[in-house]
């Protein structure tokens, strides 16, 4: 089931990609509430989380996880076909009751957001339980992953709040002004869950013992910890140095970046090995015992402490 789950992840970000060709083609304002932005960025994100919970989702216990990863993913494809099936129409997605139609398409919105907010706390908490499998490098890496990708959703789950106490009390267009203000906080948070695991995943294919490993995964969860903590920091009190919108496409490019270019690099290390396995086999025999060391490394490395 992964495979489709895969499969979906991918098709999303590719509908992003080419609502920004949409974007370059046919032009249009980058920020606002109607925008080829939105089913770019939404469609890019959206496709990344369904790709990283299903790699992640081998790192953590969680019964029928299949079922949960395919809630994630139908409520991601609806999250990401309505918004743009709004902006071919040329009205907001978001906090839009103008008519019928809009105000149907809001609430399924909210209700989509509400799915991905349950099964990312579910998974969290799976997150959390003993799972003596994983090295200790790896564990702390998907627990604070988990962590940060619960914090995202809160300041979602705040932005989407502050945009209905508007459109109650009769402000519709304040509601896309306030709404937004948040969205690199909810940004930077977002792929930590990516990021982190990543870098663990890598660092269990490098020689350095578990220790080591630890340290440098302690290190890089405090430095990004700190750095999205400024962010939302200066996003709370109204601070930022690019738009709201450019500011949450950057943080997530960026760190989406690093952690895909982490597992690339990663990949292309085992690729290497496996050749050189591969010509040891075909000049000496098969390796005792190297099938078995790999199979380990793929939950982190073998857990000989804990952390």
């Amino acid at each position: 089931m992964n495979r489709l789950w895969y499969l979906v992840g991918l098709l999303l970000v590719l509908a992003g990609l080419v609502h920004l060709g949409v974007f370059v083609v046919d032009g249009g304002p980058w920020e606002g509430a109607v925008s080829w932005r939105k089913p770019f960025t939404f469609g890019v994100s959206f496709g990344l989380s369904v790709l990283t919970l299903t790699w992640v989702s081998q790192f953590i216990r969680l019964r029928a996880h299949h079922l949960w990863l395919g809630a994630f993913a139908a409520a991601s494809t609806v999250e990401v076909a309505l918004i743009t099936v709004q902006a071919w129409r040329g009205v907001p997605s978001h906090f839009n009751l103008e008519t019928v139609v809009d105000s149907a398409i809001a609430r399924a919105l909210a209700g989509g957001g509400g799915v991905l907010v349950a099964i990312a706390i579910i998974m969290t908490g799976a997150a959390f339980r003993a799972n003596p499998d994983l090295a200790p490098s790896m564990r702390l890496a998907v627990r604070a992953g988990f962590a940060t990708l619960l914090a995202a959703m809160a300041f979602g789950a705040v932005m989407i709040a502050r945009g209905v106490v508007e459109v109650v009390t009769g402000n519709q267009q304040l509601a896309y002004t306030v709404a937004v203000t948040l969205k690199s906080a909810h940004a930077v948070f977002m792929h930590g869950v990516l990021l982190l695991p990543a870098l663990a995943w890598l660092l269990a294919r490098t020689p350095h013992p578990e220790d080591v490993r630890l340290c440098l995964v302690r290190l890089a969860t405090w430095t990004y910890l700190v750095f999205a903590a400024a962010v939302s920091a200066l996003a709370l009190i109204g601070i930022t140095f690019v738009s709201p919108s450019t500011a949450s496409m950057l943080c997530a490019g960026a760190i989406s970046g690093l952690a895909l270019a982490v597992l690339a690099l990663g990949r292309l290390k085992r690729w290497r090995a496996d050749d050189a396995d591969r010509s040891l086999m075909t000049s000496d025999g098969p390796a005792g015992g190297s099938t078995g060391s790999r199979s380990n490394a793929e939950l982190g490395g073998p857990s000989h402490q804990s952390d």
